[in-house]
């Protein structure tokens, strides 16, 4: 199993830009498939986007599509995820997540979690 520490997120402008750092520790960290996950204040858990293991493909959310960007670095065993003109709503707490089942979209895909970082985008 995989464990995953996420850094980066604080307060910012609508407009910024915020990039989110995962730092994984365990074992085969390039086999996992990474995704990011996050929750807003009451309401549930949702997917924002998920990179494969080799990082052959990339799936995004329709309300991030265009402005964040996931990419890895195995060397680093380090997910990262980009971005760019954020807005009020994605304010949430966004949660690194790795797996090896099938890639998707579906937290089920996922069985280890970090902690989650708070990112917050002022009007």
């Amino acid at each position: 199993q995989v464990q995953l520490v996420e850094s980066g997120g604080g307060l910012v402008q609508a407009g910024g830009s915020l990039r989110l750092s995962c730092a994984a520790s365990g074992r085969a960290f390039s086999s996992y498939n990474m995704g990011w996950f996050r929750q807003a204040p009451g309401k549930e858990r949702e997917f924002v986007a998920a990179i494969s293991w080799r990082a052959f493909s990339t799936m995004y959310a329709d309300a991030v599509q265009g402005r964040f960007t996931i990419s890895r670095d195995n060397a680093k065993v380090t997910v990262y995820l980009q971005m760019n003109s954020l807005k009020p709503e994605d304010t949430a707490v966004y949660y690194c997540a790795a797996g090896l089942e099938n890639f998707g979209s579906s937290a089920a895909a996922f069985a280890s979690w970090g902690q989650g970082t708070q990112v917050t985008v002022s009007p």
